[in-house]
């Protein structure tokens, strides 16, 4: 086993951008018009191979189809190297309308990877897939946007399957379609009616956390496995459906279909994300028993009013809401969502934005009076923590107490640390002295994850291993009980320490 997990709770924290003071703070509205501050700029993503005949209808009918309010739009165009006269289509449309952006592909590579080069060259905050050849009507647009805009979604798909108007067409597509459609709902644990649809539509953020690299037909199941192992909100709107036959031009064939199977077996497997410290906070989620370990460790000094600092996805908040009244807090927007709509229901639980370098969000928790602050992995992410830990000395009431998890010793910074964003692997005391200087009474100071050691400078000190894979998390998992144990017997030094302190 190369790589261990005490680093990789909770990575994405406050050195990473802030997220909005509030979460709905205008955004959008209920009604799905678009406002000035989220959304205003929607981005039409166009693959087209061969589609000389239906380019400029599409192209037009693209550019008339209405949006909501305030809403401006560009289309990015990418031609796969078509072997007639599209890209020639293409090039005089973009001269007589500007929001029009054309490329070409050197070579024919897919649609996977016109979407991708597409996706490079986007510049709006909202994106959706479109095809060229008619089989989709841009005037569903507005009812594909409204989950966006009205905050329920991060990710829309348009369903031929749900009581819209269709063309009838190949019973065995359809039979193949659902097919697909199942398995990935079974493998993803979703329960959509079209995986194939080519409507998909993203928040700019989403979109660009998924590192797409299909290049044919397979970036339709890639995208729904990266989209399900991100937790996205998703919804599904019914549209409308104009499918083509093979006479009119139709590509997809059966041998894309056996494709398929395979990327949808394969990306439900992936851990292919462009921000590692989301890979390891997916990945903690197959090792509940040290999740579970190391909450047990800084259980007793727990209250029952606790605020935890960078709660990410939730792998330790579902742990720690047991003890009372419970603040989770964060800096991204997805991970807010995602714990409002886990817990944030619950009469004991609070959710609250929080950007550890932002002075001013600090409000939420000095109202809170949280008698614990639990902050496990996070400050390591956060260049200036001395600054963290005056604020916290500020707006904690006298008595709240301080439960500190930090990466030690500098000799193991590796690779996979600065993936993570890791300033630092904390000294021996350096913490205790920072806490110290802060105004804080040190109470106690402990290692946790003494095998770990071995693990991590093996795998990524020595192999520079940079990712986690699933195997090895669910490895580690199943010897986390034998962990347990020699924590207590090696003479060694742990992965992190643990320190425990108190606001006089």
């Amino acid at each position: 086993m190369k790589q261990t997990l005490s680093e990789l709770d909770r990575p994405e924290v406050a050195r990473l951008r802030p997220i909005p003071k509030q979460l709905d703070s205008g955004a959008a509205k209920r009604d799905g018009t678009a406002t000035k501050l989220k959304y205003a700029k929607l981005s039409i993503l166009i693959p087209a191979y061969n589609e000389e005949a239906t380019l400029h209808v599409c192209l037009q009918a693209v550019l008339d189809a209405p949006l909501p309010a305030g809403m401006n739009r560009e289309i990015i165009l990418v031609d796969d190297a078509s072997k007639d006269s599209t890209w020639l289509v293409a090039q005089r449309f973009a001269q007589r309308h500007p929001q029009v952006r054309v490329f070409r592909q050197n070579t024919n590579q897919g649609k996977g990877a016109a979407i991708r080069r597409a996706i490079a060259e986007m510049t709006g905050d909202v994106a959706i897939f479109q095809d060229a050849d008619l089989e989709y009507d841009p005037n569903d647009y507005q009812r594909l946007l409204a989950p966006i805009l009205s905050d329920r979604a991060e990710v829309v798909f348009g369903s031929r399957f749900t009581g819209s108007d269709r063309k009838v067409l190949y019973f065995w597509h359809t039979v193949g379609n659902r097919a697909l459609t199942l398995l990935a709902n079974m493998l993803n644990d979703m329960n959509l009616t079209d995986m194939e649809t080519c409507y998909k539509v993203f928040t700019a953020e989403a979109l660009r956390t998924l590192p797409l690299e299909s290049n044919r037909f397979g970036i339709e199941p890639e995208v729904v496995a990266k989209v399900a192992r991100n937790r996205f909100r998703v919804y599904e709107v019914p549209i409308s459906y104009n499918g083509r036959t093979y006479e009119e031009g139709k590509k997809i064939t059966w041998r894309d279909g056996l494709a398929a199977l395979w990327f949808i077996v394969k990306y439900r497997f992936s851990s292919n994300y462009a921000d590692a410290g989301k890979v390891a906070l997916d990945s903690l989620e197959q090792a509940p028993r040290f999740n579970q370990w190391m909450f047990d460790r800084i259980k007793p000094y727990l209250g029952k009013r606790v605020a935890e600092l960078g709660s990410g996805r939730g792998n330790l908040s579902r742990l720690l809401k047991a003890q009372g009244n419970t603040l989770l807090t964060d800096n991204r927007e997805q991970y807010l969502n995602e714990l409002n709509q886990r817990w944030g229901h619950l009469p004991t639980v609070k959710v609250a934005p929080l950007d550890l370098l932002d002075s001013s969000e600090y409000q939420a928790l000095a109202e809170f009076q949280a008698d614990t602050v639990v902050c496990l992995n996070v400050l390591e992410h956060i260049e200036d923590d001395v600054f963290v830990l005056q604020r916290l000395q500020q707006v904690l009431p006298p008595d709240a107490r301080l439960a500190f998890l930090v990466p030690f010793n500098p000799k193991l910074y590796s690779n996979f640390d600065r993936e993570l964003g890791h300033f630092r692997r904390y000294e021996k005391g350096e913490l205790e002295a920072k806490m110290l200087n802060a105004g804080f009474a040190v109470e106690r100071q402990f290692f946790f994850n003494k095998a770990g050691v071995i693990a991590w400078w093996v795998g990524n000190v020595l192999c520079r291993q940079r990712t986690i894979t699933p195997w090895q998390l669910k490895l580690y998992n199943l010897l986390t009980p034998l962990f347990r144990v020699l924590d207590y017997c090696l003479p060694i030094h742990g992965l992190s320490t643990v320190v425990i302190a108190r606001k006089p």
